[in-house]
């Protein structure tokens, strides 16, 4: 391990026997993708590796589908992806096509913007609707969406005729001034009941989805519609809005970079993305793998 705790060499192996796994979940920024947003060739090769071998691979990400274009190459069998914090299920074989959708109720996103701007004033918001981003004139403007409406939440919310019929995926938070914990604190004090609150930005950035509605409630729900378990699933994250994942996956590894938080929720961990992490792991998997038929083929070998 390096001085700050991150892991510098070979993954650490969660305690018990090595895994047999059915699906990897992995999230993007800060995980699967290096800073510069590529994704390596070994974690392409890795990917292919996994798929091939019969294991799923899901990326479950709080992006929305339209900035899925870095990975939706490397999407393979079942073309889904699992965004918005589990928000939304899309089909990035099919042009981004919304297959689930977990909406935000608007009277819920309401109440989190006025109890936010009691409590934390200088509060700014953006609505993510199915249909792009919206945001407030205060808020930072989102370079990649040169077409937002930029309106008040209110009116984002409930008075413009544009936004007003597509479901809300999530509701954005900025703080200006407020440290990110301290800011998902003070939010999930004022306003949890409202809502699930988390983050996955460095800055006080704060995402806010339905009740109820995370990665891991989205992710337990395409595992159950394929008759897999917990234990059948490998995650991997590095921030607060993995931490519900991470929990349920059977197995699942924090970055080399990643929160405290997630490292807590972790039952191992990896090197840090820009050195591959995720890659790392799927092909200690597959080689753990093709060790175990080579010993059952011998014994099979022997009893005969």
């Amino acid at each position: 391990m390096g001085e700050d705790g991150a892991v510098t060499s070979a993954p650490q192996r969660p305690d018990g026997p090595a895994p047999t796994p059915r699906l990897i979940a992995t999230d993007l920024d800060g995980t699967l993708l290096r800073d510069d947003k590529s994704v390596s060739d070994r974690t392409v090769a890795a990917l292919a590796a996994a798929e091939e071998a019969g294991i799923e691979v899901f990326f479950v990400t709080g992006r929305p589908a339209r900035w899925m274009d870095v990975v939706a190459e490397h999407v393979h069998g079942h073309g889904l992806a699992i965004c918005a914090n589990g928000a939304a299920v899309v089909d990035l074989h099919a042009g981004r096509e919304f297959v689930q959708v977990r909406e935000l109720p608007r009277t819920d996103a309401l109440a989190v913007v006025h109890a936010l701007r009691a409590a934390a004033p200088g509060s700014s918001f953006a609505v993510e609707l199915t249909t792009g981003i919206h945001y407030e004139p205060t808020y930072p403007p989102f370079f990649q969406d040169p077409g937002a409406t930029v309106a008040t939440a209110e009116k984002l919310l409930y008075a413009d005729p544009s936004t007003a019929a597509a479901p809300v995926l999530k509701l954005l938070a900025h703080h200006p001034e407020l440290s990110p914990d301290a800011f998902l604190t003070l939010a999930r004090a004022v306003a949890g009941e409202h809502g699930s609150i988390t983050r996955s930005s460095p800055t006080a950035l704060l995402e806010v989805s339905g009740l109820g509605v995370s990665k891991a409630s989205t992710l337990e729900r395409c595992c159950a519609e394929r008759g897999i378990s917990p234990a059948e699933v490998v995650a991997f994250g590095d921030m607060p809005n993995d931490v519900e994942m991470l929990s349920w996956a059977g197995t699942s590894y924090a970055m080399g970079n990643a929160h405290p938080a997630v490292i807590e929720a972790a039952s191992g961990r990896t090197v840090a993305n820009n050195e591959d992490g995720v890659a790392l792991v799927i092909e200690q998997i597959l080689a753990d793998r093709k060790e175990a038929d080579r010993k059952e083929a011998d014994r099979k070998e022997r009893a005969n």
